[in-house]
């Protein structure tokens, strides 16, 4: 039996930039109950208080659930409040360098959008991300941009020989996001795995874009089992096999 289970947030336990449902609110609590849980995803902090934490029906079982903003950059647990670990932050130069490729790359792909929702570049301290509609784009809008991811797979082999010493991934329905080299959801895995002591064959991870290029597939490089999901509800349906294992 697995002790950790692991979950993307945007697009596996929860449409990109919105709050999780009144089900999957339930499953996570209730998952909590049986296994230990972390959450993985680009985004930042606050947006994870947003999207799951306000939406959670209590804060019994919160010291069995682990935050990773940033792709892993940063660390959250509960002990009666919760508190940051660690963050891989980035310097002033990094950041400019970063914010200066990615504006090249979308001036030379002919990216820039005619309207945006929100700041295209979003500096999250341990992460950079680009947002191709904006931060707040609705999510109609940012689900017609590029569907297939092939858009930011052009802008991933731009940067990636630009800017080789960074990490590019990407994730959501929009974003490209960049972290120091070497840390990316693997990067969140063992420390998790270092953290809590719990071996990297004890975790099950669950995601929507593992495949190669995904943020979410260094999870599977890491040596994760994965379950590959389609969108929150299918997530649901994984969380409710989950507990059902446990209650035999």
């Amino acid at each position: 039996m697995k002790e950790l289970v692991v979950f993307d947030l945007d697009g596996t336990l929860a449409q990109s930039k919105s709050a999780i449902d009144e089900e999957m609110s339930g499953l996570l609590y209730s998952l909590l109950t049986v296994v230990k849980v972390a959450i993985i995803s680009g985004g930042a902090w606050p947006q994870f208080e947003q999207q799951v934490l306000a939406e959670l029906p209590g804060a019994k079982k919160l010291e069995r659930l682990f935050i990773l903003p940033t792709c892993g950059t940063q660390f959250y647990e509960y002990n009666g409040k919760w508190n940051k670990l660690y963050a891989e932050d980035f310097t002033a130069d990094e950041k400019k360098k970063i914010t200066d490729a990615l504006n090249s790359v979308v001036n030379t792909l002919g990216y820039k959008a005619a309207h945006l929702w929100g700041d295209a570049i979003e500096d999250r301290g341990s992460q950079i991300t680009f947002s191709a509609l904006g931060q707040e784009a609705p999510l109609e809008e940012k689900k017609k941009w590029d569907p297939d991811f092939a858009k930011r797979q052009k802008m991933k082999t731009l940067l990636d020989s630009m800017i080789p010493e960074f990490s590019v991934n990407l994730g959501g329905t929009t974003s490209v996001d960049i972290t120091k080299p070497g840390i990316d959801k693997a990067y969140g895995i063992h420390k998790l795995r270092s953290i809590l002591h719990i071996p990297i064959d004890k975790m099950l991870f669950a995601g929507d874009a593992i495949f190669p290029g995904g943020n979410d597939y260094p999870a599977r490089e890491a040596g994760v089992d994965c379950i590959k999901v389609r969108d929150p509800d299918e997530t649901k349906r994984v969380i409710e096999t989950i507990i059902a294992c446990y209650a035999r």
